[in-house]
This record gives structure tokens, sequence and C-alpha cells, in this order.
């Protein structure tokens, strides 16, 4: 789209903007009805994606810099006093990092197909033949593994000091699996494979012995949400690398800066995602706690980041926001 197509579509946008704005400064005006405040900050949202397009697409400087006055009058009056930090934190969980996953839908799917599918072909292998069984290790060594060993390791630190060291562990995972992406999407493939094999191995040994409750309810209660953030950061991995296999429209290097807005948000709250499952596994997975109840704490912190992505994300992306750093609010992190 050309500088003055965009501003013919969206002028009556920024005009019906700044008509709001003028009403704000007066005292009539801060006591505004609901539907003014409703549309007062869907306006500023829409402004801000516009912002943000005119940046990447549109050399424009004077339009540019119209927007950015535009949005930085806007941003107080739609949030108040409220500290930037505190507001651009709220933003970013309620708008940016959601929008950000629901527009890694089709990666995500490329994601748990290369995590998933050697786990079940792994796990259904060493499951359903004796010969691998014997291969892979003595069933003495099988048997302490399954009866002894894989649960051991869930108690084998204190609670605070096992949560903090899988937590880093599972941050480095997750780094490495987005960052190893600009190769062109083979590492993070690789990791995904090899971590989705890794799995497989162990439910296969358990499945073998009869042991699959035992399995999963070790699993399951951190697995979840753990496992689902390293989807993520795979996710986002192979969004980088296939930027450089095909950028589309936009130059490659223009292209990979704006994949990398969009990773950088992935990966903070990939951080939290990974905090909230470590705790999990250090205060959970090896408590005392019966299984059905350490599965369901898992089930429902799963099922409530899955809502939470599915509903923010979809309501974000109706808002034409893409998840991008700085997208929703340029002011305040300009």
């Amino acid at each position: 789209m050309d500088v003055d197509r965009f501003i013919a579509a969206n002028q009556p946008t920024w005009d019906r903007l700044q008509t709001l704005l003028s009403r704000s400064g007066t005292r009539r005006g801060r006591r505004r009805a609901p539907d003014d405040a409703v549309e007062l900050v869907k306006l500023y949202q829409r402004t801000s994606t516009h912002l943000s397009y005119a940046r990447t697409y549109l050399e424009d400087p004077s339009l540019t810099a119209s927007l950015t006055r535009l949005v930085a009058r806007a941003g107080p009056v739609v949030y108040g006093t409220r500290p930037r930090t505190l507001r651009s934190l709220g933003r970013f969980f309620s708008d940016t990092f959601p929008a950000a996953l629901w527009r890694l839908r089709p990666h995500l799917a490329c994601s748990a197909a290369l995590f998933v599918l050697p786990a079940l072909a792994v796990g259904a292998w060493i499951a359903n033949s004796t010969d691998a069984l014997e291969a892979l290790a003595p069933a003495a060594v099988r048997e302490a593994y399954i009866e002894e060993d894989f649960a051991a390791y869930y108690s084998s630190s204190p609670a605070a000091q096992f949560a903090s060291e899988v937590t880093t562990n599972n941050i480095q995972v997750g780094i490495l699996a987005f960052a190893a992406g600009i190769l062109l999407c083979l590492p993070t493939a690789a990791l995904l494979v090899v971590n989705g094999a890794n799995l497989g191995f162990a439910a296969g040994l358990f499945a073998a012995a009869g042991q699959q409750p035992r399995f999963w309810g070790l699993i399951l209660p951190h697995g979840l949400l753990e496992i689902t953030a390293v989807l993520v950061a795979g996710a986002t991995g192979l969004l980088l690398g296939w930027t450089l296999v095909d950028p589309g429209d936009r130059p490659r290097g223009s292209a990979l800066v704006e994949e990398g807005r969009r990773a950088v948000v992935v990966v903070f709250g990939l951080v939290v995602m990974f905090v909230v499952a470590g705790l999990i596994e250090g205060f959970v997975t090896g408590s005392a706690l019966p299984t059905w109840a350490r599965v369901a704490i898992g089930s429902a912190v799963e099922a409530l980041f899955c809502a939470y992505a599915v509903v923010r994300g979809r309501a974000a992306a109706r808002l034409g926001l893409t998840g991008a750093l700085g997208e929703t609010d340029p002011a305040g992190w300009a």
C-alpha cells in the first residue's frame, strides 16, 4: 500500500481519535461516557498499529512523526497516570505476548509435529519390541530406572533449589531452540526431534513394564506447560529460519528485524512460562500429593494458559496486532 492510499484509508480513524482527545481536555470530556472510553482505547490501539506499519513499510518521516505525536498524546489519556513500566507490563501480557503467540499458529503446528511424531514412534517401538529393550539396557538397569531413579530425580534436591535448577536449564533449552532457528530452521528442528524422541524413550520403557500411570503422573504436572513452552520456542525458531528462506515481499534484512522484534516478545513470555513450570516441577511433581492431584494442578495451569493464549490472542489479532515489541504502546517502548 502506498502512502496516499494508507492515509486515505485511515485518516478517519486518526481524526476521530483527535476529536476524542480534544474532548478529554475539557471538564465534561474527563467524565466521558463508557462508550467513548471504549472507542478511545480501540482507536488508540488501531493508531498504534498504524504507526508500527508506517515505521516498517512506509518511508514518510512526516507521517511517522504525526502518528507518533498522536499516539504519544493519546497514551496518557488512555492509561491515566499509572507508572509507565506497569502500564507497559500490563499491555505486554494482555496484548503483545498473546498476539505474538496467535501469529505463531502455523509454525507451532510444525513444531508440535517435529516433537510429537518422534515421541510416538520411539515410544511405540520401545514399548512393543523386546529386542529394542534388550539392546538399550540390561533388565536390571531398566528396572532400577523405572522403580527408583526416575522418581528419585524429582526429589534429589530441596524443592526451591530443584525448581531454580530446572527453570534455568529449561530457559537455556528454550533460548537455544529459538536462536538456532536462524540457521535455516535445521538445528531447531533437530532439537525438537531429539527432545521428542527422549520423551518417547522414557514413555516406552514405562509402557513396556506396565507402569504408564507412574510415568505420566510424574511428567504431566509440570510437563504440560514445559513442553508447550518448548514447542513455542521451537515455533519461533522455525519462523526466524523460514523468514531467511522466504521473506515474502520484504527485504530479507528488514523481514528478519521485524520477526526478531516478535521473537523477543516470545522469549520474555517464555521465561515466565518456564518459571511457572519450574515451580510446579519443584514443589508439585515430587511432592507427596496423590497422583490425581498433581496431574490436576498441571492440567489446570495448562488449560488456563491455552485459554489465555487463544482468547487474548484472537482479541489482539482482531485489533490488527501482530506481537511486535512496541506495537501497542510505541510511546512507552520508544
